[in-house]
């Protein structure tokens, strides 16, 4: 093995130019980790948000941007028995994902699944471990009920509406164009809501409301979430691309009897995440062995052409993941 590796950093705060190519030392796997070979690297919104300095790591994470990969062990550390050297795996990360190589513990990774490759593989982790955790467990979708889904063309969008689809709900979503709600009806949507010509609310209230909506929108989206849900309906907050703070009349959810609730994964505990791990691979990794379930995939880039692969992220006009070539 080689003593270091090409990676991408954050150099500054700022833009996407603020990407660059650096070398780095190869990390050593300590306890209860792997040292992952990585083929392809996924990209995601957090990414975007640290590099523009409003996400940092947690202090014991890599200062690298990247938050799940696909490749094979190259090394394990103390303690580690469930994966040998060569094994073929995608991961949930805790940072380091854009670089030849990653730690991660080992209870975090999932093998790549029977129907697909590594590109497709590099998909799954970050993206399912929120949706199955957001929707599943803390949201508690059930099989008949009304979920709406926010964002429906993004790799959290095309996610929910796939395993919502399969284990039986009725799948609503809103997207910014007629394409992107193409996309989202193929995946299983029900109905999906161009909301630059349509009203969700509208829509959703004529339903007789959502059981359960995820939103990753936030500001002024929340109070007209709250006139969406059903009574007794739960709205499960993941993000705030429109901000955090907006100004709610409480009344409304304590009169019908309303649940918010909410999380980010990547403070959560490697306890908490190797759960999550073991949930997905006996309730969702057959889906995804069977191909039933399978990321929407929108463009590869370079490890090397990081920026371009971050402006397309930062363009909206993607429909799906969007990943990077590293080996």
């Amino acid at each position: 093995m080689p003593q270091t590796m090409n990676a991408v950093e954050i150099s500054k705060p700022g833009a996407a130019d603020v990407l660059q190519m650096v070398t780095r030392p190869i990390p050593t796997p300590g306890p209860g980790e792997v040292l992952i070979k990585v083929a392809y690297a996924g990209v995601n919104r957090p990414d975007v948000l640290q590099r523009a300095g409003l996400y940092n790591p947690p202090a014991n994470a890599s200062d690298l941007p990247g938050l799940e990969a696909s490749g094979t062990i190259a090394a394990v550390g103390a303690g580690v028995s469930e994966w040998s050297e060569g094994d073929a795996v995608c991961a949930l990360l805790p940072g380091g994902g854009y670089a030849e190589y990653v730690l991660t513990p080992a209870a975090h990774c999932l093998p790549v699944p029977k129907s697909m490759g590594m590109k497709e593989a590099a998909c799954l982790p970050e993206t399912f471990f929120t949706v199955y955790s957001n929707v599943f467990q803390r949201g508690g979708l059930k099989a008949g009920e009304r979920f709406l889904v926010h964002g429906g063309s993004s790799g959290i969008g095309t996610t929910a509406i796939q395993l919502a689809n399969a284990f039986g709900a009725r799948v609503f979503t809103t997207a910014g164009s007629d394409e992107k709600c193409a996309a989202c009806l193929k995946l299983g949507a029900e109905k999906a809501i161009n909301y630059r010509a349509e009203d969700f609310v509208d829509v959703l209230r004529a339903e007789g409301g959502a059981n359960l909506i995820l939103d990753m929108v936030g500001g002024d989206y929340l109070p007209r979430n709250v006139k969406s849900l059903a009574d007794d309906g739960r709205l499960v907050q993941i993000a705030f691309l429109q901000g955090p703070q907006i100004q709610l009349n409480f009344a409304h959810v304590m009169m019908r009897r309303l649940t918010i609730t909410g999380s980010t994964l990547r403070p959560q505990s490697d306890l908490a995440k190797a759960k999550i791990a073991d949930a997905l691979r006996a309730d969702v990794w057959p889906l995804l062995d069977s191909g039933r379930v399978a990321p929407v995939m929108d463009s590869e880039f370079a490890l090397a052409d990081a920026v371009a692969a971050h402006q397309r992220m930062e363009s909206s006009g993607h429909i799906g993941k969007i990943v990077m070539k590293v080996s």
